[in-house]
């Protein structure tokens, strides 16, 4: 124990350490108050208070390597994604991708000649911009397609025949997004509130920028609350018989002075075996495949409360006092400060549909 000082384009048990242009007013400025001005939506702008799900169907290993491209996809994992949520886009088009990249290219050399900081490592030349449409990753009909954003440059003193590397990549996505909610956003705003960011934090903020000034949309960081986390755990250990998640590693920390950081980390049979335990019984007898493909939260709290007694009846800690903010297997890793790593292709769209759903809650109705 230790103690922490710290296609189509389209557009709609057992180790442990203790460590989104109104008329009127701006829609997004709507999205930011959240009181009583109207946007072009219609709406009364409030908080939804619509919840995380349930139930959800357990993820299942899915080749997405017959959809996207080797180059897309090596981008996705085994790369750490800094999250936020996005407000729908106004006017949007992903048939216009070539001329946003320019306009983006523009703006950050616009915004370099007013002396603003845009270094990666030492001075760089001009920075080029392209947006890509990643084919083969909707799942659901009111998806929008995915959106790669990329910056390249290189040293201002590399030579002329070396190529420029990439030096920043951001995503937009929607994965399994709420129909009904999808479905009452106009047609002139697309829905991709999911983005993540990988890069320095200089041109992460001239690309909200853009976007914000562009299709008058807000970003706001997306944290992964504690439920999302637990949720996580589960889902992740049920993949188990599948691909091996090799370990169950949790980071708690408990509320003292100073706090104190719990990494608990689980053998993968010994999770698998008390996951197993905790599944509900009438989905083992057989009421339906799709029924028994389903996974409940009170089956998650089960589990995640067997994790702790546990824990408790050895080392006489009740993590229950804590906050869960980290969980991480061979298949990906999420932390509550809100960045996610998908280690494994075969569950992209499953880690993809939880955070699209978790940024989805945060779009005001």
């Amino acid at each position: 124990m230790e103690r922490a000082h710290t296609s189509v384009t389209r557009t709609p048990l057992t180790s442990v350490v203790v460590q989104r242009r109104s008329k009127s007013r701006s829609y997004r400025l709507s999205y930011r108050s959240c009181l009583g001005a109207a946007s072009r939506l219609g709406l009364t702008p409030a908080l939804t208070a619509r919840r995380l799900n349930t139930s959800r169907k357990a993820p299942r290993s899915h080749n997405i390597k017959e959809k996207v491209t080797p180059e897309h996809l090596a981008l996705l994992v085994k790369t750490e994604w800094q999250l936020f949520y996005v407000t729908p886009l106004y006017q949007f088009r992903h048939t216009q991708l070539k001329s946003y990249a320019r306009q983006l290219s523009a703006f950050i050399a616009a915004e370099r000649q007013q002396g603003l900081a845009v270094e990666v490592g030492g001075p760089q030349n001009s920075f080029k911009v392209s947006l890509s449409v990643v084919q083969g990753m909707t799942e659901a009909d009111a998806d929008a397609e995915t959106v790669l954003i990329q910056i390249h440059s290189k040293p201002l003193f590399a030579s002329q025949d070396e190529p420029k590397k990439s030096v920043w990549s951001g995503l937009l996505t929607c994965i399994n997004g709420n129909p009904e909610y999808l479905q009452s956003l106009p047609k002139d705003f697309t829905c991709l509130p999911l983005f993540g960011s990988r890069g320095v934090e200089n041109l992460s903020s001239l690309v909200k920028s853009w976007f914000q000034r562009t299709f008058d949309c807000s970003f706001a960081p997306l944290e992964i609350s504690h439920t999302s986390l637990q949720w996580f755990a589960a889902l992740w250990t049920n993949c188990h018989t599948e691909s091996d998640i090799q370990h169950l590693k949790m980071l708690w920390t408990l509320p003292v002075v100073p706090p104190l950081q719990v990494t608990y980390t689980v053998n993968p049979h010994d999770a698998w075996e008390l996951w197993s335990s905790v599944r509900n019984p009438s989905q083992k007898k057989g009421d339906g495949a799709e029924e028994a493909d389903c996974i409940d939260f009170e089956e998650v709290m089960r589990f995640m409360q067997g994790l702790k007694s546990h824990f408790y009846r050895h080392f006489r800690l009740d993590l229950s006092a804590g906050a869960l903010d980290q969980v991480s297997t061979a298949l990906g890793s999420a932390k509550s400060s809100g960045k996610i790593k998908m280690s494994s292709s075969r569950y992209v769209t499953a880690i993809l549909t939880l955070l699209t759903e978790c940024a989805l809650l945060k779009m005001p109705i």
